[in-house]
């Protein structure tokens, strides 16, 4: 399969990551080239892909959008339609649309440390329908935007006796257009942010909707609007108010993780004060509201404007905290005897992890193995060169991240540029390094992933940080320069240096020559 077309950099994914990380190459490297590669056929990601009721932001805009686009929506939480209108918007004003190539799936790449570019295979799909084709990209650096999870499935454990169930099973990832629950009953099964989002925007249509959990989760009422981001937009202007409240709100987030983790006890009180504060009098706070674990070993879920807890208190929705037993022709079996009249069952069940889009990498033919990698500042692999990728906080807005390492990104091409080096590998130079998991979080979609994901360090650029201001002195304000990131030259370009009549194409294949610089 021959090359058709070589880019600098080969972005893989248009939402909110890739979208981000053109901006930032644009700005800071106008002269490189690159293209954004969409397996489907618009931008966005998330945020076009899922169409359930209510969908919507569960951190504020003014953190969760681009540090270099103000939010100007008087909704802080806001739905899908707007972030989707603001991704494009940023889209179309720098000009990323022209880079983008919809219905290009990347299947592979191979790194070729001679040339030290990589080879990517990519299936490309006929807009109209008609049959993919194979064709293959070539690129000095692989970017991958396109988030942690499987966007062709989500999560659905198997329900015993879902089969004789005579109503309609939806999963939220694959929400049908021709849906109607109005009157309908309707049991949404979980508890995260999923399911509390659909919750209160189905209830005013549908005939009654309950929240079927296995156990609870915490739940927080936030305001939809931030009163100080929109008094300070109207006092200094759309650009200076959106910085000081993204400062604000950076500072609120880090603050109240750091509270939850420090003072579980004080944070788990202070919680369920709050939630029975919207509940009416009597409920089983307890029984619906108080889970196993602490606030913040998993995503604590906002609710706008306590909206959940309107709905349970007008009657329109309820929780139930139980087991299934089995499915039934009408509804849902529970462990305690109960049974749940259903006509839709929705499965809001989670998802299905899946990095870097589900592509392989090889490195000189070599497969990488990615749980036998180590990430390198949250933002590259052990051994494996010229690729970064884009995770976000979980603990706060994902973006924050992104952000940051888009500008380490955009430094360590200029020091490559200024000391005319070609490739940068994260080298772990103590092979037996204690290492943790990728991810210190007790999330189901996270566990039940947790071994086929890079591992992380316990200390330095190996720790896969969760901390805004961190990471900031790290990727924005520390060195590029680092003992374990080696610099080298292609292959082929060493061997001509090296040779008045250039490379020889009998010679041996010799190491990569690399640099501490």
């Amino acid at each position: 399969m021959a090359d058709t077309e070589h880019v600098d950099v080969l972005i893989i994914g248009a939402g909110i990551s890739g979208i981000g990380a053109a901006y930032y190459l644009q700005r800071e490297h106008p002269g490189r080239s690159y293209a954004i590669l969409e397996a489907r056929g618009a931008t966005g990601g998330t945020w076009d892909l899922f169409r359930y009721p209510g969908i919507r932001s569960d951190s504020d805009l003014h953190t969760f959008g681009y540090e270099f686009k103000p939010w100007r929506d008087e909704h802080a939480i806001a739905t899908a339609d707007k972030i989707l209108d603001y991704l494009r918007e940023t889209v179309s004003e720098n000009g990323i649309d022209d880079n983008i190539r919809f219905h290009h799936r990347v299947l592979g790449a191979d790194w070729d440390s001679a040339e030290a570019r990589w080879r990517v295979d990519v299936e490309r799909a006929d807009s109209g329908g008609g049959d993919a084709e194979l064709i293959r990209l070539s690129a000095n650096w692989l970017f991958c935007g396109g988030g942690y999870y499987r966007y062709d499935e989500g999560y659905s454990p198997r329900f015993e006796g879902s089969e004789r169930f005579t109503g309609r099973i939806v999963h939220p990832q694959h929400w049908p257009e021709d849906l109607d629950y109005s009157g309908k009953k309707v049991v949404v099964i979980g508890s995260g942010a999923t399911a509390v989002t659909l919750v209160p925007a189905m209830a005013p249509t549908a005939g009654h909707v309950t929240m079927l959990q296995r156990s609870p989760t915490y739940v927080m009422p936030v305001p939809a609007k931030d009163s100080f981001a929109n008094h300070a937009k109207r006092l200094l202007g759309d650009e200076r108010g959106y910085a000081l409240t993204r400062r604000k709100n950076i500072l609120k987030q880090r603050a109240v993780y750091t509270f939850c983790q420090k003072y579980p006890t004080a944070a788990r009180r202070l919680i369920r004060r709050i939630n029975a504060s919207q509940l009416p009098a009597g409920y089983p706070v307890d029984e619906h509201f108080s889970p196993r674990y602490n606030p913040w070993d998993q995503r604590l879920c906002a609710v706008p404007d306590g909206d959940l807890f309107a709905a349970i208190s007008d009657g329109s929705a309820s929780v139930v905290t139980d087991r299934i037993a089995t499915f039934t022709e009408n509804g849902i079996q529970l462990e305690s005897g109960r049974e749940l009249e259903a006509d839709i069952i929705v499965t809001a069940t989670g998802l299905n992890i899946q990095l870097f889009g589900g592509m392989s990498l090889t490195v000189d033919g070599e497969p990488v193995n990615f749980a036998e990698t180590v990430a390198y500042k949250g933002m590259m692999l052990s051994g494996v060169p010229n690729f970064v990728f884009a995770f976000g906080y979980t603990n706060s807005s994902w973006t924050l991240k992104v952000g940051l390492l888009c500008e380490h990104f955009c430094r360590l091409l200029t020091h490559l540029d200024q000391h005319g080096y070609d490739v940068a590998r994260p080298v772990l130079t103590e092979p037996g390094m204690k290492t943790l998991p990728l991810l210190d979080f007790a999330a189901g979609y996270v566990q039940r992933s947790v071994d086929e994901l890079p591992r992380q360090g316990v200390d330095g650029p190996w720790v896969m940080s969760m901390n805004y201001t961190y990471d900031a002195e790290m990727l924005r304000d520390g060195p590029v320069e680092d003992p374990h990131l080696k610099f080298g030259k292609a292959l082929s370009r060493t061997r001509a240096a090296s040779s008045p009549a250039g490379p020889d194409p009998a010679a041996e294949p010799a190491e990569l020559p690399i640099s501490a610089h």
